[in-house]
Order: C-alpha cells, then sequence, then structure tokens
C-alpha cells in the first residue's frame, strides 16, 4: 500500500489561480483564431480557424508526449533541450514544479502546455491565403519538438544555458513571442509571396471579428503573464498591471502614427498596438515597475509600427505582421528587463529574492545577457524552422503551397469546403459582376479596365484606389455607393446584395 501523499505543502488559492489563469490562457486560442480570420480577405477566412484549432490539439498531444519532458525535465544536464525522463508525464505529479516551489509539476505542466499551445497558434498564421493547412498541421508538431522545446529549456529550465546565464524571461519573450514571430517569418519565406493580383488593395474582411479576437486576447494574457508568478501573491498583481499599461499605451500610438497618415482613427491600428503592447509585457510585466510599462508601450507602439515595413524590405510575405509584432515586440521586452528590470519587482512573490535586475540596480552586465539572448534566439528560431518547412515541403503529398487556381479561389474553398461567412463577395457597383463563364478578374468591355474586383484596401486603411480610379474616369457617378435593384447570382448560387461603404 503506498504511503499517503502530502497535499498541505501547496496553498489551495495558488493551484486554484493557476488553474483559472491555464484556463484564461487556453481562452486565446479563440481570440487568435477570430483576429486572424478577421485580417484575411473572406475567401480564405475559415482556414485560419482551422489551422489554428488543429494546431491546438495536435500541441496538447505533443506536451504530453514528449513536449513537456523535452523542456522542463529537471534531470536534464545538456543546457540546450531536456531528456525523456518525463515522457508521457511519467513521475508528474505532486512535487514542487521545475518554475516554482509554489504548484506542483502536474500543474505547472498543463500551465506551459497552454503557452506551448498559444505559441504555436500564433505561429501558424504564417500560412495565410496561400498555405495548405495538412501539410501544416504535421509542421507544427515538429516545430514543437525541435523548437519551442529547446527555446524553453533555455529560459526556464534550471538546468538551460540562458536560466544559469541570468536571462530575465519573465512569460516568454524567446519562446513564446520570438518563436512565434521569427518561426513565422521563416515559414512564410519557405511559402513564398502570394500572388501580386492577391496583394493588390488588401484589407480585413471583417474588422469586428478583429476587435473581438483581440479583446479576447487581451483577458487571456492576463492569466499568461500573471500567472507567471505560479501563485495568488503581488508579483501577479503587478504583472497584470503592467500589461494592462503596456497595451492600452501600446495601441493609442500605434492609432495615432496611422492617424497622421491618413487622417482616420484606425481600429485594426488600435488593435495592433495593443497586441504588440501585450506582446512587450510578456517578458517584462513581472520585472519592471509600472512607470516603466508605460515607457515599454509607447516604445513598442511605435517601433512595431514601424517594423511592418520590414517585410517590404525583406520581400517576405509576413500577412499577419507576425514579424513585426510577436518578435520585434518579444524584442523590445527583453531589452527592456536589462533596462528597467528591478528585484524589488520579482521578488514579489516571496520566492525569487535573489534574483538581480537591470540597469536600475546596476546591474550593468544584464543588458548585454538580454541582447545577446535575443541573437541566439532570433538565428536559431529562423533556421530550424525554415530547415523543417523545407523538408516537409519536399515530402510528396505535403506541399506547404496550395496551388494558384486554390489562391484565387480561396483555401476555405479548395480545403475546407466550408466558409466563415456563408454569402457571396460584394461589389461596390452593380456592373462590377461578370458572369460564372467568364474569368473572375476580367472586366466587361463598358467599362474601362481596372482591378475593381480586388478586395478593396490594405490592412492599414489605404483607399481603393480602383474604385476612385472607376469613378473619375465616369462623370455620372456621384461617388456615392448605391444599392442595385436588381440581385444577380455568383458561382455559389447566393443572391448578391450591394455594399454600402
Amino acid at each position: 500500500m503506498s504511503a499517503k501523499r502530502d497535499s498541505t505543502q501547496f496553498d489551495r488559492g495558488d493551484l486554484s489561480f493557476i488553474i483559472v489563469a491555464g484556463a484564461m490562457v487556453s481562452f486565446m486560442i479563440p481570440g487568435l483564431a477570430f483576429l486572424y480570420s478577421g485580417l484575411s480577405r473572406r475567401k480564405s477566412a475559415l482556414s485560419l480557424i482551422w489551422i489554428v484549432s488543429a494546431s491546438n490539439a495536435i500541441c496538447i498531444f505533443q506536451w504530453y508526449f514528449w513536449g513537456y519532458s523535452l523542456a522542463f525535465s529537471p534531470t536534464a544536464t545538456s543546457g540546450f533541450i531536456g531528456n525523456l525522463d518525463n515522457f508521457g508525464l511519467i513521475n508528474v505529479l505532486d512535487q514542487p514544479s521545475p518554475g516554482s516551489p509554489l504548484i506542483p509539476s502536474l500543474l505547472y505542466s498543463f500551465y506551459q502546455m497552454e503557452f506551448a499551445c498559444v505559441t504555436v497558434a500564433i505561429l501558424v498564421g504564417g500560412i495565410a491565403e496561400r498555405g495548405r493547412v495538412l501539410p501544416a498541421a504535421v509542421f507544427t508538431f515538429f516545430w514543437l519538438t525541435l523548437v519551442y522545446c529547446p527555446l524553453a529549456c533555455w529560459a526556464w529550465n534550471s538546468g538551460g544555458w540562458g536560466f544559469t546565464w541570468g536571462v530575465l524571461d519573465y512569460a516568454g519573450g524567446g519562446p513564446v513571442e520570438i518563436g512565434s514571430g521569427v518561426g513565422g517569418l521563416a515559414y512564410a519565406w519557405v511559402l513564398g509571396r502570394r500572388h501580386e493580383k492577391e496583394l493588390l488593395n488588401f484589407r480585413p474582411h471583417n474588422v469586428s471579428m478583429v476587435n473581438l479576437g483581440t479583446f479576447i486576447l487581451w483577458f487571456g494574457w492576463l492569466g499568461f503573464n500573471a500567472g507567471s508568478s505560479f501563485g495568488a501573491n503581488l508579483r501577479a498583481v503587478m504583472a497584470a498591471w503592467n500589461s494592462m499599461l503596456a497595451a492600452a499605451f501600446g495601441g493609442i500610438v500605434w492609432c495615432l502614427l496611422d492617424y497622421r497618415l491618413e487622417r482616420k482613427y484606425s481600429m485594426v491600428g488600435f488593435c495592433s498596438g495593443t497586441i504588440a503592447g501585450l506582446v512587450a509585457a510578456t517578458p517584462a510585466s513581472g520585472y519592471i515597475p509600472p512607470w516603466a510599462a508605460i515607457v515599454m508601450g509607447i516604445v513598442t507602439g511605435a517601433v512595431c509600427n514601424y517594423a511592418t515595413k520590414l517585410k517590404f524590405l525583406f520581400r517576405i510575405d509576413d500577412a499577419l505582421d507576425l514579424f513585426a509584432e510577436h518578435a520585434v515586440g518579444g524584442i523590445i521586452g527583453l531589452l527592456m528587463n536589462g533596462l528597467f528590470g528591478s528585484h524589488t519587482i520579482t521578488a514579489l512573490d516571496g520566492v525569487n529574492t535573489s534574483v538581480l535586475g537591470g540597469w536600475i540596480d546596476h546591474n550593468w552586465k544584464q543588458l548585454y545577457i538580454q541582447f545577446a539572448y535575443v541573437c541566439a534566439a532570433c538565428s536559431y528560431t529562423f533556421v530550424v524552422t525554415a530547415i523543417i518547412a523545407k523538408i516537409i515541403d519536399m515530402i510528396p503529398g505535403l506541399h506547404l503551397r496550395t496551388p494558384p487556381e486554390g489562391e484565387s479561389l480561396g483555401i476555405d474553398e479548395v480545403e475546407i469546403g466550408e466558409f466563415a461567412n456563408d454569402y457571396i463577395e460584394v461589389r461596390r457597383d452593380y456592373k462590377d459582376w461578370t458572369p460564372p463563364s467568364q474569368d473572375r478578374f476580367s472586366t466587361p468591355s463598358s467599362e474601362p479596365a481596372s482591378d475593381s474586383t480586388v478586395a478593396a484596401g490594405d490592412r492599414h486603411g489605404q483607399p481603393d484606389q480602383a474604385y476612385k480610379d472607376r469613378h473619375a474616369l465616369r462623370p455620372e457617378s456621384n461617388g456615392l455607393d448605391t444599392i442595385s435593384e436588381k440581385p444577380s447570382e455568383n458561382h455559389e448560387g447566393h443572391v448578391a446584395v450591394e455594399e454600402l461603404s
């Protein structure tokens, strides 16, 4: 007969808090799905919801199978990746966790699993509008094993080289944000750019869904950051406060930067800045004081806004700006720890009382430790992600990219068979419609040639140039949209209703 286990060593308040925090992090998965779906065109909106959902299921299996052991096995000694001592959650039960003595290993493994699920869900946004879902799903298992688990081991395993070197990474600037942002960039690079006609006048198909996804993420992020104190303590409250401040100021700054160009208050811009602020708070919210979180939010909102232009420099079609928001935001947060990290804030959990801060604690070397960690995480993630993606792309039947006709029709039609919004595409003028037998991008001979059938604008609210050109060429138009008196049908057989702008 086995001895009775001691269940009194852990505070039930701490246990309850981390269980709820883990559930909040899990809620970020539908938040990401809605965000990505809203940012895409209608014809590929459901495919992004599908791949985010599928990646979540694969991650749960991978983490149970060997992911947790490869990241957090306490007997690992390589400093790079764990061993298989906890394969299948063997011997993961009521002993104090590798992350904190405040909670047991079984709860810690569950909470860290949700981190991995969110990371890979962010990453798969790299397939947007041209990637096949089955190869992406296969890719996620190997990416978690060869990229995420080593990154988590470096920063959070007591034997990891980053941990022993003194890297300050509170809730995942390296494993989560750099992993997903740089990994998404590498995947998009291997996948290739969308066809140029798909890049013209692009803008989100459902901004309301973008806002909904953002605020679901914000809610879940409080569990993400506050829960990383691993107990119901003041450090958790400080992390929550810092997350709120960074998100608010990041959103405001990004929106104002967009306003100076367009003289419009962009909803997508506000949401993008909010997410960037939360990303920066991920590695820093448990180390810095509130005033520093405000500085971090302002800097992040500005830098990440300008970083969206890097994809044009790189010539990589990072459709959802994973690199600009997640990688750049995570890097800023990690560097802020080197500047503003405070041992006073860190010690609020009652556990990490001997951890040094950054420059405000006169720990000058912390900044170059953080910088070296950033360089290592970025380079390793990009190279290994690209290699994994390229190998999978070479396997027969697992080509990463859909054929050109699939990209034109939309991933939802060719791979999912269902649609996020089951209605036909809308035109701003009735005469833009073409019979089903004609090419969908052709223009009736009575109209001037233009790209009017391409979705209008881009994700930052640029005006629809084709729409302006069309009305400028027709003097009888007063520039206002009208509702067509005559309905028509598209190839899906639904009645068309004209849209008011």
